[in-house]
């Protein structure tokens, strides 16, 4: 039986993800579709990416994930089917890959599935279904399409180092508005070296690294590290990003002492 997740930045109030099941269901009535999220922001491929990545592994081997984010094609941009890490992903290379496995090695092919309709304007439903129906019933990926040896490239900006600080910045915000850093536990602990720190966010700072967000008093500003691996910022029962004036892309240092 296969499983089929599905991301878009469609929203709820739209037939897309309707229309799409459906076609699932219609090409494998045993299929157990999952939404992951559908609030994405329109045409947010490093937000779709970060989370795709944060929660694809939790899949049994063998998921088939449809990505339905800025899904239009172009001859830089093609449709492509791909495996990696024992999962399936169907998308648009539109740097999205490179961001979820990073490095990971990787088979992909271009789709060469012609779709049913005449119009061009939900590939999702016409064309990444057909190619999700294929994978689910076992046909090689040559039957999809050509090799594809290599996926688009997005160049990320890097936490750096500059004498004894490190210099970062938030890369996604979540629904609590937590935000998230580029900035790894293991870069933390390498620079460190046991040192005291202190964390600068804005015109705020901390100079403590927390376990869980209940380690400090409602409303106050707690820093730890996620699942993710990534340091995050985040206010007890408050939204960090709206009361500490943070987005996408604000800085955030480290200084060592």
């Amino acid at each position: 039986m296969a499983i089929i997740t599905l991301t878009s930045d469609w929203g709820q109030a739209d037939y897309y993800v309707a229309a799409v099941k459906g076609a699932i269901f219609s090409a494998l009535p045993d299929a157990t579709v999952i939404d992951i999220t559908h609030n994405i922001e329109p045409w947010d491929i490093a937000s779709a990416a970060f989370i795709i990545r944060n929660c694809y592994k939790n899949f049994p081997e063998g998921t088939i994930h449809i990505i339905a984010v800025e899904t239009e094609e172009s001859a830089d941009k093609p449709h492509i089917a791909l495996k990696a890490d024992g999962h399936y992903f169907i998308g648009t290379d539109n740097d999205i890959f490179s961001l979820i496995l990073g490095d990971l090695p990787y088979e992909a092919v271009t789709i060469e599935v012609i779709q049913d309709s005449d119009f061009f304007t939900f590939t999702t439903r016409d064309r990444f279904v057909k190619v999700a129906a294929m994978i689910a019933k076992g046909l090689p990926f040559s039957e999809i399409g050509k090799p594809y040896p290599q996926i688009r490239k997005c160049v990320t900006f890097q936490p750096t180092i500059d004498g004894n600080s490190i210099h970062g910045i938030v890369t996604f915000v979540d629904s609590y508005e937590n935000i998230v850093t580029n900035i790894t536990k293991e870069l933390f602990d390498k620079v460190r070296n046991g040192r005291n720190f202190e964390i600068r966010i804005g015109k705020y700072s901390l100079d403590k690294v927390c376990r869980s967000y209940t380690e400090v008093a409602i409303p106050d500003i707690v820093a730890l590290f996620g699942t993710h691996g990534f340091l995050e910022i985040a206010i007890n029962h408050g939204n960090a990003a709206s009361l500490l004036g943070l987005s996408r892309d604000s800085s955030v240092d480290i200084s060592f002492k």
